[in-house]
């Protein structure tokens, strides 16, 4: 077994872990914040990191309505300039908590006094201790080329974060069922081995999500970059449609991220479309009724909350990286026993 696959099967124990560990920290954040009373959010990170921020961007606008934006750490190091943030709550994401730009945001916040978190796997890192308030992803350092379990163990710090602030009992229990949906994903990701040898000479492709899975279309296009060393862009659906679709040709391979939702109808249009264009579609979902729109379903478990879809749906997209690569005969990493 590689480093990536087991790092990849890792994943439910360490969200099991993080939801039990971190659970009364998280409490006592989102009271801050609550006491704080920010106008807006700056979310930074850098890598996968920033598409967890991205996450982060539609979590707390749609559940906490408050504004959030991406940092811009250039901003902060290369130009020397310190945006307002003396009434901003600043998350900074970063696994190592060593990250220059990252940590630079966190200061100059702090200078302000703005309200400022770090979430890390190291609680004696520079940013955890330069932040106000820490969360600790408990994920253990990655082996593997690619950042899989760090990326998922961010995304749940966060859902748990917006959960707290907003005190709803419907998310805590959505939460408690998390592993076991990460879990079961796990187990249908093996599907992807009957067929993925189809796509072995492909030279690039398109990845397609809205709403809350726009950040998943991010970090699976950036690990089939990575692994596979092939070309693949991310998209909105609705960026999509207005332009790159029609440069769709027979063939072209689209993997496009439709878990039940509101985005869904749009989604299901655009594969109409692609569809009439004899696309080769991809498609994540928990709706088998839309089956007959794509050459290959990954199937995931019925019945996940569309907020936390993001961190089933990525777990399919490393593992289609990771088995594709293979078939195009890339190393994914050094092998390991057990």
């Amino acid at each position: 077994m590689s480093y990536i696959e087991k790092e990849i099967e890792e994943q439910p124990a360490i969200i099991h872990s993080l939801l039990n560990r971190e659970s009364e920290n998280v409490i006592q954040v989102a009271r801050a914040i609550r006491q704080f009373n920010p106008s807006f959010a700056v979310v930074v990170g850098r890598g996968t990191s920033d598409n967890a921020a991205r996450y982060a961007q539609y979590l707390l606008g749609i559940q906490a309505q408050l504004a959030v934006s991406l940092a811009a750490p250039s901003i902060h190091t290369v130009y020397g300039v310190q945006p307002k943030l003396s009434r901003a709550l600043v998350i900074a994401l970063s696994p190592s908590g060593e990250a220059d730009e990252v940590s630079q945001v966190i200061a100059d916040a702090r200078a302000q006094g703005g309200l400022t978190l770090s979430i890390t796997d190291d609680p004696n890192s520079s940013l955890a201790q330069m932040a106000d308030y820490h969360l600790l992803l408990g994920c253990g350092k990655e082996k593997s080329i690619i950042a899989t379990k760090s990326y998922t163990a961010q995304l749940t710090a966060l859902a748990m974060l917006v959960t707290a602030i907003t005190d709803n009992r419907d998310s805590y229990e959505a939460l408690a069922h998390l592993p076991d949906l990460v879990a079961r994903t796990l187990a249908g990701s093996e599907s992807i081995l009957g067929w993925v040898q189809r796509y072995r000479y492909v030279d690039q492709m398109a990845v397609v999500g809205r709403g809350y899975n726009y950040p998943t279309a991010f970090e699976i296009s950036h690990k089939i970059r990575e692994l596979c060393q092939i070309t693949a862009e991310e998209y909105s659906e609705a960026d999509f449609r207005h332009g790159q679709v029609s440069i769709i040709k027979q063939g072209f391979p689209v993997i496009v991220i439709a878990p039940s939702g509101k985005p869904m109808p749009l989604l299901v249009d655009l594969l109409r479309n692609l569809n009439q264009r004899h696309a080769e579609c991809i498609v994540i979902t928990d709706d088998l009724d839309i089956s007959h729109y794509a050459q290959n379903l990954i199937a995931l478990p019925p019945n996940i909350p569309e907020w936390l879809s993001p961190i089933c749906a990525v777990v399919h997209g490393q593992y289609l990286a990771m088995q594709l690569a293979l078939a195009m005969g890339h190393e994914v990493d050094v092998v390991v026993e057990g």
